[in-house]
């Protein structure tokens, strides 16, 4: 008698959802899937009780993960009609880094009632910029010591990441952060809740917590940022970290019951939802640069070399697959700048349309949009809604649209967006390249692959092949993957991707003509991108300033800040 087949379950934890696929392990084909939308979302003007919230927040409700695990994964399970036996292991991904203080047993410190009105007790979502003020500290005080590893993030270290959250934590609310047994990633939050074991995984540790070479940046680093600083390390974190595609632990009891698994199912090592996606796509070798494209983008890229590249967000050894250096590098806001125009600037006549039509929004203006040729509409926009990560590393940059006469129209501005966030990823290639790491395709994954407009002008600006994932939820079967790992089903991510991988090669080839204009367009986009961006016109930064001038920042009651120490310059 033949056995019966073996399954794992990928999470893939996004910015506005859970969800989860249950995926066989012989050939990586989904067999059913469900997702949670967080009924908290994002909560980026209030907290639950209506505790207002300063510019630039974003935070979510850790409920809403655990939501995810009691009902998406049980609907996916019921849906696949499979046994919980034939299920051997689970994986996770989450956005990073998203953080959360919890006590030293993981209860998150917003559950308390006594924190529930204080934005700090809550989860810094991976847009939350509103430590950006601590992140220049952190980038100056780096330099002012020539410290070692901020080469290996490009010389800046980015406002979404740990330290500058917890700094400013420390500093508007040092109540809460005193009260913080941990400041842990979300991913590991949610592994400690199906395991009830406290891990770290190495992947968030190096790219997001400033760890290489399996160090921290020394103590006396955080005390000259902040004397109450100085043992965030000791005290909030933690020095074991799992490797990717380890085994976490196994499901207890209480987890078995919200999934409908069975107790002591193996769980994986927690991971980010772009690095799990490049083996998805059966990427394990370098030259291949994997963009994830939703509400952001990340890039990420394996490389057999080490090099030290301007702006990009980190370069960790074995930060995507075991034995080669995982490059990443992103885009703030992709997806959710096509959504800004969609929700805020489209006249009734387009809306009228697409109801007539039953389609949404987003189709009628790329049906008009598609009618055009390179250059026609007259714009050029910088893609900087959501800040720039790559290769600026600056949340306080903020968008441009250059050209708009009376006669332009909406296709016309959304055309021009999405132009724009090619020229942001060219730029990206181009600066992996020119530090010597090469880039000879482009893979592209997450949401916005289904758009062909857009995807025929990134491969028209990029100059590049474009091949797709060939799969809807390529995060969850990245997971999927991991956690088969982790059950032992196969003995590294390398073997699991040859088999379980999924995607269509060059489905997508630049246009020689279109290229052409392009090339001219982008020498525009570089013209303004340095304007703009390295500090020749700073309008951005005074607007943004003198906004937040007029709306006072969230923080606790009745705290007095602890003094931080000034940089030398």
């Amino acid at each position: 008698m033949a056995a019966l087949p073996l399954y794992t379950i990928g999470i893939d934890y996004g910015t506005e959802s859970g969800r989860a696929a249950v995926i066989r392990t012989s050939d990586g084909f989904a067999l059913a899937e469900a997702v949670t939308p967080y009924a908290h979302g994002v909560m980026d003007r209030r907290l639950p009780d209506g505790t207002p919230l300063g510019r630039e927040w974003a935070l979510q409700h850790p409920q809403d993960y655990l939501d995810v695990l009691q009902q998406a994964v049980p609907a996916a399970l019921a849906a696949s009609g499979i046994s919980p036996d034939q299920v051997v292991g689970i994986g996770i991904d989450f956005t990073a880094c998203t953080v959360l203080p919890t006590q030293r047993d993981g209860t998150p410190l917003c559950f308390l009632p006594e924190y529930a009105g204080r934005p700090h007790a809550w989860v810094k979502l991976w847009k939350h910029h509103a430590a950006q003020p601590q992140a220049d500290r952190i980038n100056a005080l780096a330099e002012a010591r020539n410290e070692p590893w901020l080469a290996r993030y490009g010389g800046k270290i980015s406002s979404e990441w740990l330290f500058a959250k917890a700094l400013q934590v420390l500093e508007e609310d040092p109540d809460v952060y005193a009260h913080a047994g941990r400041f842990i990633e979300a991913a590991d939050w949610v592994i400690w809740q199906l395991t009830g074991v406290e891990t770290r995984n190495a992947c968030t540790a190096g790219y997001k917590a400033m760890v290489q070479g399996g160090e921290y940046p020394p103590a006396d680093y955080f005390a000259a940022l902040n004397p109450a600083f100085a043992d965030v390390v000791n005290e909030k974190l933690s020095r074991d970290l799992s490797p990717l595609g380890g085994l976490a632990g196994h499901l207890t009891e209480q987890a078995a019951q919200w999934t409908g698994l069975l107790p002591g199912t193996a769980v994986a090592v927690a991971n980010v939802d772009a690095h799990v996606t490049a083996p998805a796509a059966g990427v394990t070798g370098p030259g291949q640069l994997v963009a994830i494209m939703g509400t952001s983008t990340c890039h990420v890229l394996i490389s057999e070399t080490l090099a030290d590249v301007p702006g990009m967000c980190g370069v960790v050894d074995g930060g995507i697959v075991p034995g080669q250096y995982g490059y990443e590098a992103g885009q703030s806001g992709v997806g959710d700048i096509f959504a800004w125009l969609v929700k805020h600037l489209v006249p009734p006549e387009y809306v009228d349309r697409a109801r007539e039509a039953g389609v949404s929004l987003h189709s009628i203006l790329e049906q008009d949009a598609a009618q055009q040729r390179p250059g026609e509409h007259g714009l050029m926009a910088l893609d900087w809604w959501n800040g720039n990560r790559s290769v600026l590393v600056d949340a306080n940059l903020s968008g441009v649209i250059v050209g708009l006469t009376l006669a332009t129209r909406a296709p016309d501005i959304y055309r021009a967006l999405i132009e724009a966030t090619a020229y942001g990823t060219r730029i990206i290639i181009e600066n992996f390249e020119a530090s010597g790491v090469p880039v000879h395709e482009l893979v592209i994954a997450g949401g916005l692959k289904k758009n062909r407009m857009l995807m025929q002008i990134y491969a028209d600006v990029t100059g590049r092949p474009l091949s797709v994932l060939d799969v809807e939820q390529g995060p969850a079967l990245g997971s999927a993957m991991h956690a088969a790992v982790a059950a032992g089903v196969y003995p590294d991510i390398g073997a699991a991707a040859a088999v379980m991988g999924r995607v269509q090669r060059g489905v997508y080839t630049p246009n020689p003509n279109h290229q052409a204009v392009y090339d001219r367009l982008y020498a525009e986009y570089l013209t303004l991108h340095d304007y703009f961006g390295r500090g020749l016109n700073d309008v951005m930064k005074r607007l943004k300033q003198l906004a937040g001038e007029a709306v006072p920042p969230a923080s606790a009651p009745d705290t007095v800040s602890a003094a931080p120490l000034e940089v030398a310059r």
